[in-house]
């Protein structure tokens, strides 16, 4: 049962990103988001387990190889495209293009270097965009939820948006980094995958 664990919490893990765009539209208002925070951190920590107790338990299966980074991509992409959108609207749209299309294209090249026998090793840039996303979701989510409810989120509304626009598009030029270490003539090669 053990060796199971991880792939539950990954498939857990997609089952939230229907609950996040519930409690973000349905619920609505700032207990929706406060909700969709919740969740979206949630989504984060079991991350970090699954990973974790793949490798404690010697579990890691073909499943998890494609599910677990899928499942990142996914729940990240909806979190992105609902700070981009409507009630939300904090960062341009072209942010999160640039985003999805990197998270697209290195897909597209790990599946081509997996054809090849070759494994690329995941690097410091890919860790930086990933943990600066994470965090400003986090940011932009916690922001909506107490915009309508703390005062000095209010008196500030213009500013914040601002910074949290700014944060967002050096995200996406890391992003844009991290995208280009796993073209073929920059990827660090590390032989076969195990």
């Amino acid at each position: 049962m053990k060796r199971h664990i991880p792939n539950i919490l990954t498939l857990f893990r997609i089952a939230l990103v229907p609950v996040y765009l519930i409690c973000l539209y349905l619920i609505g208002d700032a207990s929706g988001a406060l909700l969709a925070l919740i969740v979206f951190v949630v989504a984060g920590i079991t991350d970090y387990f699954d990973g974790m107790l793949a490798r404690k338990f010697k579990s890691i299966s073909d499943f998890g190889k494609v599910a677990d980074p899928l499942a990142d991509k996914i729940i990240v992409s909806v979190a992105l495209i609902s700070i981009a959108l409507f009630p939300m609207k904090f960062i341009s749209i072209i942010i999160v293009i640039i985003i999805i299309f990197r998270e697209l294209m290195v897909t597209l090249l790990r599946g081509w270097y997996q054809k090849k026998d070759i494994y690329v090793a995941a690097n410091i840039w890919g860790k930086l965009k990933t943990t600066l996303q994470m965090i400003g979701v986090i940011l932009a989510l916690a922001f909506h939820a107490g915009r309508f409810r703390i005062l000095l989120f209010q008196e500030n509304e213009e500013l914040i948006i601002k910074g949290l626009e700014i944060f967002f598009w050096f995200v996406a030029v890391i992003t844009i980094v991290s995208g280009i270490t796993y073209l073929p003539f920059m990827a660090k090669k590390e032989g076969k995958e195990d």
